[in-house]
């Protein structure tokens, strides 16, 4: 029995969506886990995009990478009916709202990270034990600190602990935390330029403009924008937890489908206009 290539493909594709949207799960997980300790009298209105900033902005991306698919390879040029591209757009557009939002959410976190301060007449975290602190192990990533456990943390004689909540780290812990926090930050800012980018594509390939200086210039700017990307994956995956890789690794292979879809797009075009231009000199 012969095994479609295209069919296989398109369910290798399906398959890392579905991934993705499993991970906004994963993500609701660790932040309500992690919201006990920043937020122990309960998450406000207000805070909501500082305490699940990172599923917020899951969520968000997942349906925009959803809209992109439709538009760049499920819709074919007769759907686009007034109603279906006004419909588009305007998901779209609450898409990036929140989107935008997220990476705000981002920025307060790293705020909240930079205003650590000393935790004065504490050498031993383990004297914190009966007053129910935790430690910061990974951002957004705490354990309450016990008999059983106090002493395997860290070494230090000194250390730092969060405003406004009983948690504390040592120094070599809180510059990890705030590389993470600014990765987190540079990494929501390059997925906006990278859809930024994308979202010309797609329009001037709607106006069969997407050629010459045009496409070079995409191209390149993409290029800088995914290694940029990409070096922030590894960077989880050497300095942060296994799901922020995973989940940054899986990204970057959907936007390849995306990109795939407008290069398939972009050939399917060329080959219909020369074949009209053939057919009306023939």
């Amino acid at each position: 029995m012969s095994i479609n290539s295209n069919r296989l493909f398109q369910l290798f594709k399906y398959a890392v969506y579905v991934l993705l949207a499993f991970n906004v799960f994963v993500f609701w997980s660790e932040e309500t886990l992690a919201n006990a300790i920043q937020y122990p009298h309960g998450v406000s209105l207000s805070e909501v995009i500082s305490a699940y900033s990172a599923t917020i902005d899951t969520a968000a991306w997942v349906v925009l990478l959803l809209m992109f698919e439709l538009e760049t390879h499920v819709l074919e040029d007769h759907h686009y009916s007034t109603a279906v591209t006004w419909s588009l757009h305007g998901v779209r557009f609450l898409c990036y709202v929140f989107i935008v939002y997220a990476f705000y959410g981002y920025i307060i976190n790293l705020t909240f990270i930079f205003q650590a301060v000393p935790l004065t007449g504490v050498s031993d975290v383990c004297v914190l034990v009966s007053d129910g602190w935790s430690y910061a192990i990974d951002l957004d990533e705490y354990t309450q600190l016990t008999a059983a456990n106090c002493g395997t943390f860290s070494n230090a004689s000194a250390y730092l602990r969060f405003e406004g909540i009983t948690a504390v780290v040592d120094a070599t812990g809180l510059v990890d935390i705030r590389n993470l926090a600014w990765v987190d930050v540079i990494n929501a800012a390059v997925w906006l330029l990278v859809v930024l980018v994308l979202e010309a594509d797609v329009w001037l390939q709607e106006r069969n403009r997407f050629e010459g200086f045009a496409l070079r210039t995409s191209q390149a700017i993409k290029s800088v924008l995914y290694t940029v990307l990409l070096f922030a994956a590894v960077y989880w995956g050497f300095n942060g937890d296994f799901v922020d890789f995973w989940d940054a690794f899986l990204w970057l292979v959907a936007f390849v489908f995306i990109e795939l879809n407008v290069f398939e797009w972009r050939q399917e075009v060329n080959e219909s206009a020369a074949h009209s231009q053939i057919t009306a000199t023939s």
